[in-house]
């Protein structure tokens, strides 16, 4: 009885299913591609598979905290988040270029262009956060407008060109730090995500957040100011794809408005529903969608390794995730629970007859 009650306890878990879909994940890489798992060091840097996957999802991992604050609070979801990357990068690059198309040295100081790309992206969820929050337009509606014009903000900001930042120092957020074995992005990512952790469980941030998704007005009545809370997050989540864009440009050192951050807002919306959380607002894990986010990188990693092309890649991964977010949808587990009570009515029924 005991046994039993305690695997209830451990299946009924937030975070039980993300995690079986990540370690499913993982597994099926051990088994198609020779050396999954093995880790070594090659030129003083951890080498691998587990340490790609860790260090590609750190951007996915950034943009999935603010998702998941957005589709909380909002019930709607930010599809402007890619072009928010672009936009900071082409910011960025445009403030330490001076202007210039390629540069090998800064033109200006690095604390001054990640203010100026950091800017550019709160503004941008400012943008959104008063349309969704104060005018009430719907959340995918008025984060279209910067999905479209995103990137071509970033493009007349670097003047259609892609700036390169040909300096050392600048490639460090996206490379590694010196005499550091471990990726620098997995450190920022690391570091949003225990920010984020203790902003939410610290303050009564968090709690604002799902009273105001579970419903806004009963909010509102009890004296919460459930305008505000949304715009909050709305900016929250433009800052968190400034600084995500921020990486995405070190690593490549240059401002690429077109490729950055390109389909990552569909990942962060995936990694969200991935992580166990509803779509429609209220109650959300944060810890869920950064799983979440590990789950889809690695399985993009997989497929790669298992030289599946590029343009077919989204083919399979959109099946797998199907098959991932069915596993965690209400009407499953109620199909499961039934399947159990049945079984367990069938067994009682025989023990009877005996």
């Amino acid at each position: 009885m005991n046994k039993t009650s305690g695997l209830k306890k451990i299946t009924g878990m937030k975070l039980f299913l993300p995690l079986v879909c990540l370690l499913a994940v993982l597994i099926a890489g051990g088994i198609v591609i020779p050396d999954f798992f093995s880790v070594s060091v090659k030129n003083g840097v951890l080498s691998g598979y587990l340490i790609d996957i860790i260090n590609r999802a750190s951007e996915l991992v950034i943009l999935a905290i603010g998702m998941t604050l957005v589709t909380a609070a909002s019930g709607g979801q930010d599809i402007s988040v890619g072009a928010i990357m672009a936009v900071a990068a082409a910011l960025c690059c445009q403030v330490l270029s001076g202007g210039e198309v390629s540069v090998e040295s800064l033109q200006n100081p690095f604390i001054l262009a990640v203010l100026a790309a950091l800017a550019g992206s709160a503004l941008c969820g400012v943008f959104n956060g008063f349309l969704v929050a104060k005018l009430k337009v719907q959340p995918m509606v008025a984060t279209l407008i910067l999905y479209t014009a995103g990137r071509g903000i970033a493009q007349l900001v670097t003047n259609g060109q892609i700036t390169y930042i040909r300096v050392e120092s600048y490639k460090v957020l996206g490379g590694y730090i010196s005499h550091c074995p471990i990726p620098t992005p997995i450190f920022a990512a690391i570091i949003m995500v225990i920010l984020a952790y203790i902003i939410l469980k610290k303050t009564a941030l968090g709690l604002y957040v799902e009273s105001v998704g579970i419903n806004g007005e009963a909010s509102r009545l009890v004296g919460l100011n459930s305008t505000m809370i949304k715009f909050l997050t709305y900016v929250i989540c433009g800052v968190l794809a400034g600084i995500a864009g921020l990486v995405a440009s070190s690593r490549i050192y240059s401002a690429d408005a077109n490729n950055i951050g390109l389909n990552l807002e569909m990942d962060a919306i995936l990694a969200v529903a991935l992580g166990g959380n509803m779509l429609s607002g209220g109650k959300f894990t944060l810890m869920g969608s950064v799983i979440g986010a590990y789950t889809i990188q690695a399985l993009t990693t997989v497929l790669y390794g298992m030289n599946v092309s590029a343009d077919r890649l989204p083919v399979y991964k959109a099946v797998v995730v199907i098959v991932i977010v069915l596993m965690q949808s209400p009407v499953f587990k109620r199909m499961v629970n039934n399947m159990k009570l049945k079984r367990q009515s069938q067994e009682t029924a025989e023990g009877g007859s005996h």
